[in-house]
């Protein structure tokens, strides 16, 4: 098992990863969960897929892609877009609801944003666990290379439950909200303690 962290700047250097990534989130989002989101040759894509954006994919020799999650920093603009969680405080997005945080989504060069993090589907019950707590360590690492404290997410609201295991303080920032039957709830990983 690796782990890869893609950018624009390094896509030519790891083959088809980068669509295998894409291809692995349609498969997931919208064949599986049913989301009504973008797509085109049989990849997942929306607005955040930027040079701005970091890719952190778990992956096998072979690049099959095991589970992903895209990095954004919260100081990025595009047009009428800036980052995921802020832009749905914004109201503008139809999908997640605008009262996800308690307080203003912050814009900081040390905040990013982590999003469509998941697990691919296929993935077998008994290494699951593993794979995600490898994803989440990478995120930290990539997260701290870019030179945040901290990433804020929108997770399943289980994430208590896990937390711990995977080493990570989480704290919560936002209620928990029913979004598409599931709920959520935004949170922000500490990844201070970890700076070097």
């Amino acid at each position: 098992m690796q782990t890869t962290t893609l950018s624009f700047d390094n896509f030519h250097n790891h083959g088809t990863l980068f669509a295998n990534m894409l291809r692995a989130r349609r498969e997931l989002f919208i064949v599986q969960n049913k989301w009504d989101l973008p797509e085109a040759m049989g990849m997942e894509y929306d607005q955040y897929d930027t040079p701005a954006s970091r890719w952190v994919v778990v992956h096998d020799e072979l690049g099959k892609v095991l589970a992903g999650n895209r990095l954004t920093p919260t100081t990025t603009k595009c047009g009428i877009y800036t980052y995921m969680i802020r832009d749905a405080q914004r109201g503008l997005l139809k999908t997640i609801p605008s009262h996800l945080l308690y307080d203003e989504a912050p814009v900081s060069e040390t905040v990013w944003e982590s999003s469509r993090l998941f697990v691919a589907h296929d993935v077998p019950a008994g290494i699951r666990r593993r794979v995600h707590a490898k994803l989440v360590m990478e995120i930290g690492s990539a997260a701290r290379r870019l030179g945040a404290r901290s990433a804020l997410t929108l997770l399943n609201a289980n994430w208590p439950r896990w937390a711990g295991r995977v080493g990570i303080d989480m704290t919560a920032m936002g209620p928990v909200m029913e979004i598409d039957g599931i709920d959520n709830q935004v949170v922000s990983m500490d990844f201070s303690q970890n700076l070097h």
